[in-house]
C-alpha cells in the first residue's frame, strides 16, 4: 500500500511546544534557513542572510505586499457597558465589514458597540460562517482609526505580547487588508533585498490579503472534504510581464511564501497563464500536484495536518518534507509565524 495523500493524519508530525517561536528573530535576517533540494532531498543548514548563495542572476522573487491590519478591537456595548472583542475580516462596503466577535451572543442585529471615543459599530446581521456584518462610524478613514486603536491579530499559538507592531509586517508591505502576516517575508531586511538586487536577482509583487482561514484546522479525515478559505488577490501587469520574461530567459520564479504561491498557481489554474488580473482564490494544493509557475519556494515551518504543510509536501515531495521537518525538530529550529525559514528548490542551480 502506498501513502494516502488524501488522509489528514498523513501530514502529522510531532512538535515540542517550546519550539513554537513566540518572538521574532532580531535582526530579521538572523533567523535560520533550512535548504532543501527538491531533486535529491538533500538538506543543509544556514542563516537567512545567506539566501543569496542559493539564488542566481535572472531569478525572480515574487513577494506578497499585503499589509496586516491592526484588526483586533476591544470595546463595550453602548447600552450595557458589557465588554466585546471584534476581529475584522474583510470589507464588504463603505465602512461595512465582516467580523468575528466574542462573546458572539451579545452581537445581535441593531446592537451598537463603542471602541474608545473615536469609533462605533452597529451589527447589521449574521454571516454564513457564524460571524457578523457590522457598519462602523468614525470621522475620516477607518484605517487611520484602526492604526491608532487596533491591535495586531497574532495567531493563537503566540502568547507573548508583541513589542513592536512593525515586526508582524514585512519591510515591503504596502496594501492594507490582511488578518495575518505573509510570514515567509518577515525574514527580509532592506539591506538583504538590496544585496540580492545587486546580485542580479529581480523582485516582483502580488497582493493576497491573508484571511484567518489560513489558521483554520483541517477537521475532515478525508482532506478532499475540507472547505478551503477564499482570499482576494491582485497580480499587476508588471509582475505578469516579469514572470513571462524570467521564464523566457531560463530564470527561476521563486515564491516568497505560500500566499504568493497560491496567488500564482491559482491564477494559472484559472487562466492557463499568468496575466494581470484580480480575483478570489480558494486553491487547495496537496500531493500530487503539477505546479505551473513556481520553481522555488521560501516558506516557514507549518502546523501539523494544516493545508500549508500539504502545499509544501506537494511542491517538495512528501518524503522530502517529512524528513526535513523531522530534522528541523531535532536541530531545534523555531516553528510557525515568528519561526525559521526553508528554501525549497533546485539547489544545484544556486550561485555557489
Amino acid at each position: 500500500m502506498g501513502i494516502d495523500f488524501t488522509k489528514r493524519s498523513t501530514y502529522y508530525y510531532d512538535l515540542p511546544q517550546e519550539q513554537i517561536a513566540q518572538t521574532p528573530a532580531e535582526p530579521r535576517s538572523s533567523s535560520r534557513l533550512l535548504c532543501l533540494d527538491r531533486g535529491s532531498g538533500a538538506l543543509s543548514h544556514h542563516h537567512f542572510y545567506e539566501l543569496g548563495q542559493f539564488l542566481r542572476p535572472g531569478d525572480l522573487l515574487v513577494m506578497n505586499d499585503s499589509r496586516v491590519l491592526p484588526a483586533r478591537l476591544y470595546g463595550v456595548r453602548t447600552d450595557t457597558g458589557s465588554p466585546i472583542e471584534f476581529l475584522l475580516l474583510k470589507p464588504t462596503g463603505e465602512k461595512v465589514w465582516e467580523i468575528i466577535c466574542k462573546p458572539a451572543k451579545k452581537a445581535k442585529p441593531g446592537v451598537r458597540f463603542r471602541f474608545g471615543d473615536k469609533l462605533e459599530a452597529e451589527v447589521l446581521g449574521p454571516t454564513e460562517d457564524g460571524g457578523r456584518l457590522v457598519r462602523f462610524t468614525c470621522e475620516g478613514s477607518l484605517y487611520a482609526v484602526l492604526d491608532e486603536i487596533g491591535q495586531m491579530p497574532l495567531p493563537p499559538y503566540i502568547t507573548e505580547k508583541l513589542r513592536d507592531r512593525e515586526r508582524y509586517q514585512t519591510v515591503y508591505s504596502r496594501e492594507p487588508g490582511s488578518s495575518a502576516a505573509p510570514t515567509a517575508g518577515l525574514h527580509f531586511t532592506p539591506e538583504l533585498l538590496e544585496e540580492l538586487k545587486n546580485q542580479g536577482v529581480d523582485e516582483a509583487f502580488v497582493t493576497l490579503h491573508v484571511g484567518l482561514g489560513t489558521f483554520r484546522p483541517v477537521k475532515e479525515d478525508d482532506i478532499r472534504k475540507h472547505h478551503m478559505h477564499i482570499e482576494h488577490y491582485t497580480i499587476p501587469a508588471e509582475t505578469a510581464e516579469k514572470i513571462r520574461r524570467t521564464k523566457e530567459n531560463g530564470g527561476r520564479v521563486i515564491a516568497v511564501g505560500t500566499t504568493s504561491c497560491r496567488t500564482l498557481e491559482g491564477a494559472a489554474a484559472e487562466y492557463g497563464e499568468i496575466r494581470a488580473c484580480e480575483g478570489d482564490t480558494g486553491i487547495f494544493i496537496y500531493p500530487p500536484y503539477d505546479f505551473r509557475v513556481i520553481d522555488g519556494l521560501i516558506t516557514n515551518f507549518h502546523l501539523p495536518e494544516s493545508t500549508l504543510i500539504m502545499l509544501v509536501s506537494a511542491f517538495a515531495g512528501y518524503d522530502n518534507i517529512m524528513n526535513a521537518y523531522q530534522t528541523a525538530v531535532q536541530e531545534k529550529y523555531r516553528f510557525f509565524s515568528f519561526g525559521d525559514a526553508m528554501f525549497i528548490g533546485d539547489l544545484n542551480q544556486g550561485n555557489k
